[in-house]
């Protein structure tokens, strides 16, 4: 099912268009009130200095739009959550199942994360750190707080990540809550995050 939706979102977007337009309603009927108090508990959990994490809101639209524009083209490679033009990254804020958070250094927007749920109590998540603050602790509290919104709505937590990201390969070899579930096309891998507590010694994860 998951190889199906990756493929119909790559390749027919006016399905794709479709079927997110009816899963947001539905994800926002049955979840939205739950969601609300997760985000709410699991901000609250994190230190917000030295950089502050909040849900981005419509106005800040440019400046993310902005920030992602001026990473370097090889790190957008692998990155498509959405059209990353001006436009395409404003229609996003009015989906209630594509939850938009940012992390800011003042008012600067130096990092982008999300999660993309279905009412079928999945999720997948992703994140694009501006190269400059790379390495100072912002993917620990992206993934903290990706991951527990998800583990809290009881929503299993999945992405997709290319075996040619080196980048984000490396990165993940360190991460004790990833298993690997299986190996998509075009050296795709399908993976999920489990509790620490939950990952079996037999879980493969990734190697460096």
């Amino acid at each position: 099912m998951i190889e199906l939706l990756i493929f119909i979102k790559h390749r027919f977007a006016f399905i794709w268009n479709l079927a997110e337009g009816i899963n947001n309603i539905v994800f926002s009927a049955l979840y939205i009130r739950r969601l609300n108090d997760v985000i709410i508990q699991v901000f609250s959990d994190v230190s917000h200095n030295p950089f502050s994490y909040r849900i981005l809101k419509l106005a800040d639209s440019e400046i993310l739009s902005n920030m992602i524009s001026a990473q370097p083209e090889e790190d957008l490679q692998y990155f498509h959550p959405h059209g990353l033009d001006p436009g395409s990254v404003r229609k996003q804020f009015g989906k209630d199942a594509f939850l938009m958070m940012g992390v800011f250094d003042g008012n600067k927007i130096v990092g982008y994360f999300f999660l993309r749920f279905f009412f079928t109590r999945k999720c997948f998540v992703g994140r694009l750190i501006d190269k400059p603050y790379r390495g100072k602790g912002i993917g620990n509290n992206m993934n903290h707080i990706m991951y527990e919104i998800a583990w809290r709505m009881k929503f299993r937590c999945l992405s997709t990540i290319s075996k040619n990201n080196k980048a984000v390969m490396k990165a993940h070899a360190k991460n004790s809550e990833i298993i690997i579930l299986k190996e998509l096309q075009n050296d795709y891998l399908l993976v999920e995050f489990i509790r620490q507590e939950l990952c079996f010694s037999d879980n493969k994860g990734i190697s460096n």
